[in-house]
């Protein structure tokens, strides 16, 4: 039985596609192809794959759909399950701001957090990526994503998209992937398609514009945005183009496309937007456009009031000795010692007095008095000084057991902390205390599946 569309839908696309109609249909009624992308700092089997996505060096197609939950590289970081039309906003990222390194970049709507670990591999090791979710729900799996991934340069706040122009020209990139009606998805989510109608998009339409316009001042001049849907509505994508230059006078970004992906590029009042179709392109529903923006005022910070404070002194040696890579700042919250990379402390202290930030750089360890007890975030994060710790290499089977928070037993390790691996990726930590193993994986992230 063939995709039930809601009908104003189908007139609609019937008269955007024209003869294409049928072929789009068929693309609907088709399997949803399998798409990964890697992570650069951790290594994975599926990176063996030689079908790669066309605009993403990272991604790559499966042939099949795996069980993920049951691998623990997913669980590693090691990949992110990402359908590969979005992995475009990597590609246009790297177009605009070409080899600059270090630049700061706002992700706006970012949970689940598939962009957000996007833009953290493309950040470069001074870079700041802050990454904004309004709805305080979302808020946990976006951290756990991003903690997966490891990037030490990124913060997590929890704040309505106007809160933002407390940070006036702060940004070189500002990237909302925007809240819409979500036509691109029906292939794989019929609650999508029992949700849409026509009023829906005019009223996605609508708070579309408000998100750009109240998130506008926080992007310097000459600073980007970047904005994509997953949706095919004109009023969501094209005229949200047109708005966007005329609103603001931003300046139409054009995107150099290897014709051989069949992306559709959209003008509209000299402008220009890309839209990936599923009978056309390898992938779902997306559309994306880039603007640079051509006038406003140079960065400033409304300060309110520091919230943070060092971590002392006497730690920070036996701090250092666990973390690697980069020159850090470490600061106190809640007995917890983060590790902060010392090119962007002064911008993660400013974003920290403005906003309602939830997670920030690495969580290092935990504070008893003299004693430290490592975090689950330095397990995974790129900071992680290997060298310096105790690890343990699981085969598979125990590797699912501590994911399932179960009780394992490893012979000859370490009395105390000891780093648990697979295929020598971290997964998280356990503890010998002498008659048994206390398993330290986050309760809230065990697999629930049978192992």
């Amino acid at each position: 039985m063939g995709i039930a569309l809601p009908n104003d839908f189908e007139v609609r696309m019937r008269g955007q596609l024209g003869a294409e109609y049928d072929s789009f249909i068929a693309a609907l009624e088709s399997p949803v192809p399998t798409s990964i992308r890697l992570n650069p700092h951790k290594t994975s089997t599926l990176s063996d794959t030689n079908d790669t996505v066309g605009w993403e060096p990272q991604g790559r197609y499966l042939a099949e759909r795996p069980i993920f939950t049951l691998d623990p590289l997913l669980h590693a970081g090691a990949y992110y399950v990402q359908e590969a039309s979005s992995m475009f906003v990597g590609y246009v990222l790297r177009q605009i701001t070409g080899d600059k390194p270090d630049i700061r970049i706002l992700d706006l709507c970012a949970a689940p957090g598939g962009k957000s670990t996007h833009y953290a591999s493309l950040i470069g090791n001074g870079g700041l990526l802050v990454c904004n979710e309004v709805i305080s729900s979302r808020v946990p799996v976006l951290s756990e994503n991003l903690t997966k991934w490891g990037c030490p340069n990124v913060l997590v706040t929890s704040n309505d998209p106007a809160d933002f122009n407390r940070l006036n020209g702060f940004f070189d990139v500002v990237a909302v992937d925007a809240p819409c009606s979500g036509e691109g998805m029906f292939r794989r989510d019929s609650v999508a398609i029992n949700e849409w109608s026509v009023a829906n998009t005019h009223t996605c339409a609508q708070r579309q514009q408000r998100i750009v316009a109240d998130v506008w001042d926080a992007l310097k001049p000459c600073g980007y945005l970047i904005y994509s849907t997953c949706t095919f509505c004109p009023d969501e994508d094209e005229n949200m183009m047109s708005w966007i230059a005329s609103e603001f006078g931003a300046e139409n970004i054009t995107i150099d496309i290897n014709p051989e992906w069949n992306i559709t590029p959209i003008e509209k009042d000299g402008c220009v937007g890309y839209r990936f179709i599923q009978h056309r392109t390898r992938g779902e529903g997306f559309f994306c456009c880039a603007f640079r923006k051509t006038d406003g005022s140079s960065s400033s910070a409304k300060k309110l009031k520091n919230k943070i404070s060092p971590v002392p002194k006497k730690l920070v040696s036996r701090l250092c000795e666990m973390t690697v890579g980069t020159e850090f700042e470490y600061y106190l919250k809640n007995d917890i010692a983060i590790a902060v990379p010392q090119a962007i402390a002064s911008d993660v202290l400013a974003v920290s007095d403005c906003l309602n930030v939830r997670k920030m750089g690495t969580a290092v360890a935990r504070i008893f008095g003299d004693k430290l007890a490592p975090e689950h975030e330095l397990a995974l994060s790129w900071a992680l000084n290997l060298k310096a710790l105790n690890a343990v290499e699981l085969p598979l089977p125990d590797a699912l057991h501590y994911l399932h928070r179960d009780n394992i037993f490893i012979d000859g390790a370490s009395t105390g902390y000891n780093l648990v691996t697979f295929n020598s990726l971290p997964l998280g930590w356990i503890k010998n205390i002498g008659n048994r193993w206390n398993n330290l994986y986050p309760q809230n992230w065990k697999i629930r599946m049978n192992v």
